[in-house]
């Protein structure tokens, strides 16, 4: 199979990623490669020959239909879709990360999971910076406490890294301005944090949106469409 279609994407993504980041190193912003429309060889590929160590799932079933076919040494798998509180069982051994906390049910049952076969698990926070109805995501005016509660202790299994959003389809100036508010409450809130000494991952942008995501400070973004693209016959 010719997968040189993968190297010119996943150049060209690196280097948007690159001129966007105006003031800061690239080596700050993580690529994840949302793998929700890739095949397991696209995935292996850009993971062993191209470098990309960091992939997002968004579906369960997916994830445990090929779980066994990855090439996992040194990839990191995190869970980038809505977690339903019955599906956590099937993946808490399996993910590195789970980026879609949004409720105290799910953060109880997370926590049970995780108790159960004594790891602590890496979460962000999932924040429906649109406010859109048909969004999962903890409100803002929400996130602080939200935040608060994950934090204070109740949750020994369950460790805050961060936050994640996704951003309502825009112009360029209104992802901005959407991930910039964003960055600036993620920001306030996480310095009142007992973590506030730690890195904050901010997980933001997706393949319509990672460049203005990353120029308002996203330290991780999720690209699948423009890394996985197959070119037409």
């Amino acid at each position: 199979m010719d997968y040189t279609y993968l190297d010119r994407q996943v150049d060209a993504c690196r280097k948007a990623i690159a001129q966007a980041c105006l003031d800061r190193d690239p080596n700050e912003v993580i690529l994840m490669a949302a793998i929700k429309s890739a095949e397991v060889e696209e995935i292996n590929y850009i993971h062993r020959v191209l470098g990309v160590s960091y992939v997002g799932e968004n579906r369960v079933q997916q994830l445990l239909a090929r779980y066994d076919a990855l090439d996992r040494e040194g990839l990191k798998i995190h869970f980038i879709g809505t977690l339903q509180t019955n599906k956590v069982k099937y993946i808490i051994d399996k993910v590195d990360m789970i980026q879609s906390l949004d409720s105290v049910r799910l953060a109880e049952e997370i926590e049970k999971q995780a108790a159960k076969i004594g790891k602590v698990m890496d979460v962000l926070i999932e924040i429906n910076s649109g406010s859109e109805i048909s969004k999962s995501g903890v409100a803002p005016e929400e996130t602080r406490d939200f935040a608060h509660r994950i934090a204070g202790g109740a949750y020994p299994h369950i460790r805050l890294r961060g936050f994640m959003t996704m951003a309502p389809k825009s112009t360029e100036a209104e992802y901005r301005a959407i991930f910039g508010n964003t960055r600036r409450m993620c920001r306030e809130i996480w310095a009142e944090l007992p973590m506030a000494h730690e890195h904050m991952t901010l997980s933001m942008g997706m393949s319509e949106s990672y460049v203005p995501a990353v120029m308002e400070g996203a330290t991780l973004v999720r690209v699948g469409r423009s890394l996985f693209a197959r070119p037409e016959a």
